[in-house]
């Protein structure tokens, strides 16, 4: 039985001449909840683009859901992916209601034009509106909504056609503390099957970061990149150690687990 739901082997990738990537290997497996750590310019985004299909690796084999790239067409292949990041959510028509926000994610589309949802579709957005602490905005225009419930919303659009993965690309950058949290408690609810969820599978996270505050009690497994390289790949408290950190940010750092969540604080 197939249990990788991501697989990269050897992954190179240069653009216009300049190395990106190097050798990059990792596997996430059914169960697994993934969190992308590194400063900025590490790889990061380029590896959840290269995941969704939207870049393509200068070397190297990409497998996503069982599906070898090449192989796929990686357009059906989106239909199980689901995205949120701030560059989708500033192309969002401000005007658009949150639930026709919610419902586009049906569609893959930004607005619905010649889209018809249905009852059931009316629904299922009512549904994640409310697990995202966002039910009372259903007729509420997107554009005038903060940063937090924004991207609230669009994790709730991300989830409208119960993707098997879940891509998060710096969804909290531009958020303040409270919007953080409780963009987070969205994340958990969603991704943390209850016993009314029984024989639904939630949906693998990969969540990519530069702050290692925001990797919740949720993940499960790290990897943590820099200049393009893996640096460690694994369990949390094997990938996520002082001494690796400290290699993957040049700074010497001292990582601290309190509460479940894990904080960093320069040594000295």
């Amino acid at each position: 039985m197939e249990t990788d739901v991501v697989r990269l082997t050897a992954v190179d990738l240069a653009l216009n001449g300049r190395g990106i990537l190097h050798a990059v290997d990792f596997a996430v497996e059914m169960g697994q909840h993934w969190v992308i750590l590194g400063p900025n310019g590490s790889g990061k985004t380029t590896i959840l683009q290269i995941i969704a299909g939207y870049r393509w690796p200068t070397r190297g084999r990409v497998s996503v859901l069982g599906q070898e790239f090449g192989a796929v067409d990686v357009r059906e292949l989106r239909q199980d992916i689901g995205i949120v990041s701030t560059a989708i959510t500033r192309r969002v028509p401000e005007r658009d209601t949150c639930a026709q926000v919610v419902m586009s994610g049906r569609f893959a589309s930004l607005g619905l034009f010649y889209q018809r949802p249905t009852e059931d579709d009316a629904t299922r957005a009512q549904v994640l509106l409310a697990q995202v602490g966002c039910g009372d905005l259903w007729d509420r225009a997107f554009g005038v909504l903060s940063a937090g419930e924004q991207q609230r919303v669009m994790l709730a659009r991300a989830l409208m056609p119960s993707p098997r993965l879940l891509l998060l690309d710096e969804p909290t950058a531009r958020l303040d503390i409270g919007g953080r949290e409780s963009f987070f408690r969205a994340l958990r609810e969603l991704v943390q099957p209850t016993p009314a969820d029984a024989g639904i599978s939630p949906p693998t996270v990969l969540f990519v970061t530069h702050h290692v505050e925001e990797v919740t009690p949720i993940f499960t497994h790290a990897l943590l990149l820099r200049r393009g390289r893996v640096a460690a790949a694994g369990p949390l408290d094997e990938a996520l150690t002082s001494e690796r950190v400290s290699e993957a940010y040049d700074l010497e750092i001292q990582v601290l687990r309190r509460g479940g969540r894990l904080w960093a604080l320069p040594a000295s």
